[in-house]
């Protein structure tokens, strides 16, 4: 987030004195304006936006620790089961009401589709992809919150950063993450500390327009690739970071890497089509 952003209103100044000695009025301060401009100014309600495929092990306890979080505003958990073909249907058959949403894909699309399906579920003015794996911590989401609730911001950003509570399992990862985040960086005139995090928070209207399509772990660069093209810039905060092992169920590759890459190179060099402040096209051309 530029500077700019939270700058302080204008300061009302002392009143003038015309040639006839009278105090001429003071120039009113303006209301600087709003950090959100695609969610508006009213409450935020955040969609926690989870996707699972054949999770058993960790999805009762990835539930349970994002319902037990303190949030500073209204908050409802939607969990897409991507087809799984273990007992992940089963643990989550137990959780159903208002707080918890389950939906279930006959077969498995991809962790993408299963986000998209999930933003299409979604009742909050904002979304924040949770992973099931638990390599992320809950507690960490209020803290996301803040810029958005106190309005400073509309987009906020989770970050790892390298070295700061956090557990890489292989440093492959951490450079590979490095190295495609500087890829967006350069591709963009940006400055992301992480272009991979998890948590990313965004108005629910902006995500919808952003026309997304990828279905498989592509979506995680998609959706920064097509912010970042429309010039948006999220403020980041940085969170914990607990990764686990291919033994432990990590599905992501190097294919995944390159495919990265591609996703960026073909999002910078396309046409863009710009939202609206409601988060609806404008049809006004490039970006």
């Amino acid at each position: 987030m530029r500077a700019h952003d939270l700058a302080a209103p204008p300061v009302a100044q002392a009143p003038r004195q015309t040639e006839g000695g009278d105090a001429a009025p003071a120039p009113v301060a303006q209301r600087p304006p709003s950090g959100r401009p695609w969610s508006g100014d009213g409450p935020v309600k955040l969609s926690i936006l989870m996707a699972a495929y054949n999770e058993e092990r960790t999805i009762a306890a990835a539930v349970e620790s994002v319902l037990g979080v303190d949030y500073p505003c209204e908050v409802e958990l939607i969990v897409v089961d991507d087809g799984s073909r273990d007992r992940t249907p089963a643990l989550l058959s137990r959780y159903s009401g208002e707080e918890v949403r389950t939906h279930r894909h006959p077969r498995n699309l991809g962790k993408g589709a299963a986000l998209l399906t999930a933003g299409r579920l979604a009742r909050g003015t904002h979304i924040l992809p949770f992973d099931a794996d638990m390599e992320y911590s809950p507690d960490d989401i209020p803290r996301l919150l803040e810029p958005v609730i106190e309005g400073h911001c509309d987009v906020v950003y989770g970050s790892r950063l390298f070295g700061v509570n956090t557990v890489y399992q292989s440093y492959r990862y951490a450079l590979g993450n490095r190295l495609t985040t500087l890829a967006a960086n350069v591709l963009f005139d940006a400055h992301l500390a992480d272009l991979h995090t998890c948590l990313k928070l965004i108005p629910l209207g902006l995500f919808r327009s952003l026309h997304l399509g990828s279905h498989g772990f592509g979506l995680d660069t998609e959706v920064t690739a097509r912010l970042l093209r429309l010039g948006v810039r999220p403020f980041e905060v940085p969170v914990s970071y607990y990764s686990r092992t291919h033994a432990e169920g990590k599905k992501i590759t190097w294919h995944d890497g390159v495919s990265c890459l591609f996703i960026l190179g073909r999002v910078r060099f396309s046409h863009a089509v710009r939202p609206g402040a409601d988060g609806r096209p404008d049809g006004s051309g490039p970006a």
